[in-house]
């Protein structure tokens, strides 16, 4: 006898997602079952296929923590072109990938599709044909409740959603987590925004700016996956402990080819060994560098004074010195790449003989042509007129040798500039010299100067505020003939050469014409919180809207004086660590030591920044300078007065003061022996 259906809503919600689990289950097997030696000509292919086959084995993966699908449309229409009209209205379960069964009949409609659009834009003003809208609660991967909003009811109140609130609220333990069930109708512009556009988010802390632009990846790599399997994303991030922090949110939704890294592993040509000073790190990032390099990359290349002559068996074909020259000249006014023109300029010159052949009655063909080209007068020319650029080389140079540097930089840079600029010890060599990592961008735009750098179709830019000009041109080079999601905070800039506004930088990165979003609703950091980390703003970004937030969480923040150094701050780890969640300790850097021994000596373990926490290990110990873009349910900042000492000026520490205020979801303790910054007070 067939089983009877169940009356209660929510154990067919529950029969539904067991349901879609062993459907999901078949798409993997079937996938795994796959035999391809009939169809596959070489071993080339049989790899080929054998990888896609395996990518897609991981993508069908079922993580059993992670809930299968998270809402529910009941559309007021049929929508589906099989269903005739009239026919009533559609259901579609709304998740991080689609499902269907064995007859190919959806059971979970991924979040990126059109039809699932309406879960984060609909509302009761504009109901976009939806009558109810579901909501999942879980506890791990257990479906445990569920709540509805009737969009075309007018007598149902318009509250906000408990499930929604408990979701974002929930504990984090762990990684990153996607936030694909909680997007706001304003985050999910952003996520759809075309692929042919670069759009910049300015987000304050807490706005979800960074998972709105993981989630733009996923969504871009779903509507547009063949263009941009063909030309690659990217997503940089400042640190490799942030990058580990989000490696997880993208392969949650299904997609694994997402490279990562940060600028310095962009620029990786030389090793870096060295650090250079706050002045000398800001001039290096100055945009101006770049004209300095277009210089230097072409001081070598001189005009002729000799004519080129060819020898072909017994007739001696002659370029005389000025026809080289204009052939030079003209090479030397066009935009393209040193090293291309270099490539051009034998063909040019052999060029110039074949029409001297043609005049001597000659009847020369393209043959012939690529051999002058590889005449050894030819090549001589080429050598001493336009020598071959070692970028490192030239870069070690510019950087040891005052004379050439100033000759470069002429009308550039000041007298003064140039001295920052030189080393103070000039390098030896290319594997010796104590490069830092303002040196490596120098080296990456003269790599670009001389031969281009590939395009991606789409690079994801975090914590954007904090690249110098130069940096924000070695990522634009990544994305010429692509697109980007530039993503960050001008209030949050800690460094010297941070941003001042989102224009000048999106000028830099080759993007002007970009569409600037703000954010400014918080979800993750409570109302106290944001609140009094925002009377910093005037401070250290004026003119820049406060952050709100949709938590209004009494007691979420303590002030608190103290004495006793020591036990207050193992006092404060262990009240924060009786919570259910991650706690973060953030310090001053120079302070990470002795707050490492004192952890230690009490028995209480605790991670460093980019290890992944668990229900074992829950306390990080966080330096201020790695704690943006990462959260934590509860930090304890350890005197803020230190966090601002250790930088270089005031500013910049009051905003390295306010990246540490921020990054607590659920609580946030300050304790300070010193006074409290002004505005703070």
């Amino acid at each position: 006898m067939p089983a009877t259906p169940t009356t209660d809503p929510l154990q067919r919600e529950r029969d539904h997602l067991a349901a879609s689990r062993s459907a999901l289950r078949a798409m993997r097997e079937d996938v795994e079952s796959l035999d391809i030696r009939d169809v596959t000509g070489t071993w080339v292919t049989a790899v080929i296929l054998q990888n896609q086959i395996e990518a897609r084995i991981a993508a069908l993966a079922d993580l059993s923590d992670t809930p299968l699908f998270f809402g529910r449309l009941d559309y007021l229409h049929a929508i589906s072109e099989e269903l005739s009209e009239g026919s009533g209205g559609e259901s579609f379960y709304i998740g991080r990938r689609h499902v269907h069964d064995a007859d190919g009949d959806p059971m979970v409609i991924d979040w990126r599709a059109p039809v699932s659009q309406p879960f984060y834009r609909a509302s009761r003003a504009e109901p976009m044909d939806v009558e109810r809208r579901r909501r999942f609660g879980y506890t791990g991967g257990e479906l445990t409740a569920y709540e509805d909003e009737h969009l075309t009811d007018p007598s149902e109140a318009d509250t906000a959603s408990a499930l929604l609130a408990a979701e974002i609220e929930k504990p984090r333990v762990g990684p990153m987590r996607d936030i694909v069930a909680t997007i706001q109708p304003e985050q999910d512009e952003i996520v759809r925004s075309d692929v042919t556009g670069t759009i910049c988010v300015q987000g304050a802390p807490g706005t979800g700016k960074t998972a709105v632009g993981l989630h733009r990846v996923a969504y871009l790599l779903y509507a547009h996956r063949e263009r941009l399997a063909r030309t690659g994303t990217l997503v940089i991030g400042p640190n490799n402990a942030f990058l580990s922090y989000i490696e997880q949110v993208l392969p949650a939704l299904g997609e694994l080819e997402v490279a990562q890294a940060t600028v310095q592993q962009l620029v990786a040509h030389v090793e870096v060994r060295g650090e250079d000073d706050p002045e000398a790190a800001r001039l290096k990032g100055d945009a101006r560098m770049a004209e300095v390099l277009r210089r230097a990359v072409r001081a070598g290349i001189t005009l002729p004074t000799e004519p080129c002559v060819v020898v072909r068996g017994s007739r001696r074909w002659r370029v005389p010195a000025y026809e080289l020259a204009e052939i030079i000249e003209e090479l030397k006014g066009r935009d393209i790449r040193y090293g291309a023109a270099r490539d051009a300029l034998p063909q040019r010159i052999a060029h110039a003989v074949l029409l001297k052949m043609e005049q001597g009655g000659e009847a020369p063909d393209d043959r012939v042509q690529d051999a002058v080209a590889r005449n050894s007068a030819v090549k001589a020319v080429v050598k001493e007129c336009w020598p071959a650029v070692d970028p490192a080389k030239l870069v070690l140079r510019l950087l040891s040798e005052p004379e050439f540097l100033a000759e470069c930089a002429e009308g550039v840079l000041t007298a003064e500039e140039q001295q920052a600029v030189l080393w103070p010890k000039p390098g030896r060599s290319v594997k010796t010299a104590r490069w830092t990592p303002a040196d490596a961008v120098l080296v990456d735009e003269a790599t670009d100067l001389v031969q281009r750098t590939p395009s991606l179709g789409h690079v994801v830019l975090d914590e954007a505020q904090d690249l110098s000009p130069m940096q924000y041109r070695a990522v634009g080079r990544r994305c010429t003939t692509g697109s980007a999601t530039v993503l960050g905070d001008l209030a949050q800039g800690t460094t010297p050469w941070a941003t001042a506004s989102w224009p000048d930088a999106l000028h830099h990165l080759g993007k002007p014409d970009a569409h600037v979003e703000e954010l400014t609703k918080g979800f993750r950091v409570p109302e106290e919180v944001i609140a009094y980390a925002s009377r910093l703003l005037p401070a250290i970004a004026p003119g820049l809207a406060p952050a709100t937030s949709v938590r209004d969480a009494p007691g979420s923040l303590v002030i608190r004086p103290v004495t006793e150094w020591e036990d207050a701050v193992l006092d404060a780890c262990r009240e924060a660590l009786k919570n259910e969640g991650s706690t973060g300790l953030i310090a001053a850097d120079a302070r990470i030591p002795q707050l490492a021994e004192l952890l230690t000596a009490a028995g209480l373990s605790f991670l460093s920044p980019g290890t992944e926490t668990s229900t074992e290990a829950r306390l990080t110990l966080v330096p201020a300078s790695l704690a943006k873009g990462l959260e934590y349910d509860y930090v304890v900042l350890d005197e803020p007065a230190a966090v601002i000492a250790g930088e270089p000026d005031e500013r910049t520490g009051l905003r390295r003061l306010y990246v540490a205020l921020t990054r607590a979801v659920s609580g946030l303790t300050v304790l300070h022996g010193e006074p409290l910054p002004e505005q703070l007070r």
